[in-house]
């Protein structure tokens, strides 16, 4: 992410002094991205409010957008939980089309974005601080959940995310988000040509952890395989309906940290799961 000269990065912020590849408890993933996003969350919208815009619902790098794609569906109607709604731009876009939507975010920083992006765009989201694996809300309270890049790849045990949304969920009830795709995991953080040699087993499941200079993470990601996620959607008690590669969009030139025309036009950057919740 570009430094500022006036203003500290979250890497400042938080004491990052390297990575280590390990495990980490629920608790420490949660109070690491807890700190990480809300230390993070002015510069990141600074660097991507341009691709996430205050009211769309932008699914991936790739430039895939639920407009144009229409993978949740009919929504007008709907009770709609947004998972990891950060600055809740998704959630505004789904007002428009008739949802009654309700966003959650572990960091009270992008939840505090959300809330002034209302008085710029009219648009009021009710949103709730919380972690993805304790859900605030009652059972069967939603008929539809989604979640665009939110929580899933941050927390330590994502089938507890999986049961949790099953849980908020009527019967019937739909469940769509996208993560990183998981072959990815095996290929570097770049989006140039130092990106496409493999440089991990894609069956390592050890997280990455950004450490600070007492090993105590300060920003966390984990990998599930293709098989895992599978696994764990099922497990919730779910019917995996699609799973959607998006291609990259043809004339998008913007990088987005490791996804690139480059890398889009050789191999997917995402993987976006549908979900039916049939019990």
């Amino acid at each position: 992410m570009p430094e500022s000269s006036s203003e500290p990065t979250p890497t400042d912020v938080l004491g990052t002094a390297g990575i280590a590849w390990r495990a980490v408890s629920a608790a420490e993933a949660a109070r690491a991205n807890r700190r990480w996003w809300d230390a993070d969350a002015e510069e990141y919208l600074a660097e991507h409010l341009q691709d996430i815009g205050e009211v769309e619902f932008l699914w991936c790098p790739e430039g895939l957008t639920e407009a144009a794609a229409g993978l949740l569906g009919p929504v007008t109607g709907q009770r709609v939980l947004e998972v990891g709604c950060g600055s809740a731009p998704c959630s505004r876009w789904l007002l428009t089309q008739g949802a009654t939507v309700v966003g959650a975010d572990l960091s009270i920083r992008m939840l505090r974005h959300s809330v002034a992006a209302t008085g710029r765009t009219g648009l009021g989201v009710p949103v709730a601080q919380a972690d993805a694996c304790f859900l605030p809300f009652a059972d069967e309270s939603f008929d539809l959940a989604c979640s665009s890049f939110g929580a899933v790849v941050f927390v330590a045990d994502s089938t507890r995310v999986m049961a949790e949304v099953a849980r908020v969920l009527r019967p019937g009830g739909r469940w769509v988000f996208s993560v990183t795709h998981p072959m990815r995991w095996a290929f570097p953080d770049d989006p140039g040509p130092a990106g496409l040699t493999v440089q991990r087993s894609y069956f390592d499941r050890t997280p990455y952890v950004e450490v600070d200079a007492e090993d105590r993470p300060t920003y966390v990601e984990a990998h599930r395989t293709m098989g895992d996620r599978v696994r764990e959607i099922v497990a919730a008690g779910f019917a995996l309906t699609d799973v959607i590669e998006p291609e990259w969009t043809p004339g998008r030139t913007r990088e987005w940290g490791q996804w690139s025309p480059l890398r889009g036009a050789l191999m997917p950057g995402t993987a976006i799961y549908s979900c039916r919740r049939d019990c």
